[in-house]
């Protein structure tokens, strides 16, 4: 053998090795949690600005990636509908609300069957699926008497569930709370006693770690997929007694105070261009009629979201002792933007509030009782459930929400709220962590996406294949583009338009600019994202163009999407 021979062969056995080497680099396919907040604002958790302590949600933004250019659908249902299955809300039946059938094909309240979620599709490629939390996309209806269940988690590809169907209600006692597919009561489950009492904040965080820990046990050879929806920090304001006392006191400076301190930590963080106004704010805390309520209100808000912080934490330890972390994409974002809705402040506004009895002044419920009401009428053991400007919330006879004021706090710097498409509507923190896949972990990404694009994600990542037909039905394809490109460090591709559209509110981004409107008779509004994400200067009228344009490319879409022929007149056309 020549040296050149012994050369060649030593030259491809180190190409061999570098090759087997850059293998073992590429993660297998990851274990993917989808992890889902409700009703809370961009800057509500500590790394996008707040002064709540969210110290593990924090962490994994540390080590991935923080978004600061996500997108949500504005309100619960569409928010779920499109995140589960890929698509518009309106495309999979569910425009609206799941019990607001308003008639026509994109608003029957109920996903149809044009649409799979990801655990359907990821099912195909051998994961397993689990979910623990608020399912919401499916009405809770019966027909001669019988529960409909076709579109209950396990009948949509999940293996295991423990939740409510039903999209709000007491943390204390949350109606429609099922185990796999039958309704229970949280004070007769066999299957999960905590020793401090229920609470369903932590009850949805110890069964997510709980599926995390019996999978390994059981089917370690298979990923897994886990959605984790929480009810937090949805009203009402509920909360344990020692998470409310950690902030006792914090927020009696007032909603300014509080709001300059999460736009300057946004800063510096680089999360917003420093040349952006703070967009304006509704109230004044020297004009509040009862300051001790309004701080009691933001100081049970944030004690919600540190329990779900803290639950966090739980999930992320069973991870990390099973092996699993490593391996394993975590997604975390939010449903819509802050609320400000005034969800049982309305009483009692000009007269002192009820205050709790001294003892139940109604009889005891049995421990088996299912829950049948979103507001109850009554705590467990009897007490009054009370309402009205005043009443402290946080204990299971309050159901209280935290107010226009404290939401325009949540969403800094952005204007509008839930239901709305400006900017404070539809934000969402995005964290992305995945140690085997994401490189540059601890940096900030400013691409412009969508939560349709966390099931291109989930498709491109595990190698799954994408329905063509269910249940007899041609599926429609899915909307998103995979974030794939962006966790392996490199730029994103360019995104096509991102379009909305709830209650009327309606909205298309483009690039930076983004067109939208207030309710349907509101006139468009054109503004540059890259100037004035905080929609200050309204430049329709500066740029015809671009807004006929726009106009033209959202009516398109609206009617591909079955947006419209919208329920309510006038047609959006007469409000260009």
């Amino acid at each position: 053998m020549t040296f050149a021979h012994l050369g060649r062969i030593t030259s491809a056995i180190a190409c061999l090795l570098a090759l087997v080497k850059a293998q073992d680099r590429q993660p297998a396919r990851p274990n993917i949690i989808v992890i889902l907040a409700d009703d809370m604002g961009f800057s509500d958790i500590g790394c996008y600005g707040s002064e709540i302590e969210t110290p593990q949600l924090d962490a994994l933004a540390a080590d991935g990636l923080q978004f600061t250019q996500f997108y949500n659908g504005a309100r619960c249902c569409p928010t779920r509908a499109s995140l589960l299955t890929g698509l518009y809300a309106h495309q999979t039946g569910i425009g609206w609300m799941v019990d607001s059938k308003k008639g026509s094909q994109g608003y029957q309240g109920d996903l149809n069957n044009q649409c799979v979620t990801i655990a359907e599709v990821l099912r195909g490629a051998g994961y397993r699926n689990y979910v623990a939390g608020k399912w919401h996309v499916t009405p809770l209806k019966r027909t001669e008497g019988k529960l409909q269940k076709h579109n209950w988690p396990m009948q949509r590809g999940f293996d295991r569930y423990y939740g409510t169907i039903h999209g709000a209600g007491s943390l204390w006692d949350p109606n429609t709370l099922v185990r796999g597919n039958e309704l229970i009561s949280p004070y007769a489950d066999p299957d999960y006693q905590p020793k401090d009492g229920f609470f369903y904040t932590d009850a949805i965080s110890d069964h997510a770690a709980k599926f995390v820990r019996e999978h390994h046990e059981k089917h370690d050879a298979q990923p897994f997929f886990l959605y984790v929806s929480y009810t937090a920090a949805h009203w009402p304001m509920h909360a344990r007694e020692r998470d409310l006392a950690k902030y006792r006191g914090r927020y009696q400076e007032g909603f300014a105070t509080v709001r300059a301190r999460r736009l300057k930590k946004q800063r510096e963080r680089g999360l917003i261009d420093k040349e952006w106004p703070l967009s304006a704010a509704p109230g004044s805390w020297d004009k509040v009629v009862d300051q001790a309520f309004e701080e009691r209100c933001m100081e049970a808000y944030a004690a919600m979201v540190d329990s779900m912080d803290q639950g966090i934490g739980r999930l992320v330890a069973s991870l990390r002792e099973t092996g699993q972390l490593e391996n394993t994409l975590i997604l975390y974002l939010q449903d819509n933007g802050g609320c400000a809705e005034g969800y049982g402040r309305g009483k009692n506004a000009n007269k002192p509030p009820a205050k709790r009895a001294d003892k139940p002044t109604l009889p005891a419920m049995a421990a088996d009782a299912l829950q049948d009401r979103m507001i109850p009428k009554q705590t467990r053991d009897g007490y009054p459930v009370r309402q009205g400007y005043g009443v402290m919330p946080g204990a299971a006879d309050t159901y209280v929400a935290y107010g226009r004021d404290w939401a325009n706090v949540s969403n800094t710097p952005f204007r509008m709220y839930k239901h709305w498409v400006h900017e404070g509507g539809i934000t969402t923190p995005l964290i992305a962590h995945w140690p085997a896949g994401i490189n540059s972990a601890g940096t900030i990404r400013h691409e412009v996406g969508h939560l349709v694009d966390i099931m291109a994600t989930a498709i491109e990542l595990s190698g799954a294949t994408y329905p063509s037909k269910s249940r007899g039905t041609e599926t429609l394809p899915p909307e998103g583009v995979s974030l794939a490109s962006v966790f392996a460090g490199n730029d994103r591709p360019t995104r096509a338009p991102i379009y909305f559209e709830h209650e009327g509110n309606r909205a298309v981004r483009d690039g930076k600019w983004k067109l939208c409107a207030k309710s349907p008779r509101g006139k468009w509004e054109l503004y540059d994202m890259q100037k004035d994400r905080v929609e200050a200067n309204n430049v329709a009228a500066t740029f015809p163009e671009i807004t006929k344009r726009l106009v033209t490319q959202w009516e398109v879409w609206a009617e591909r999407c079955h947006v419209i022929p919208w329920p309510y007149k006038p047609a959006y056309e007469a409000n260009r």
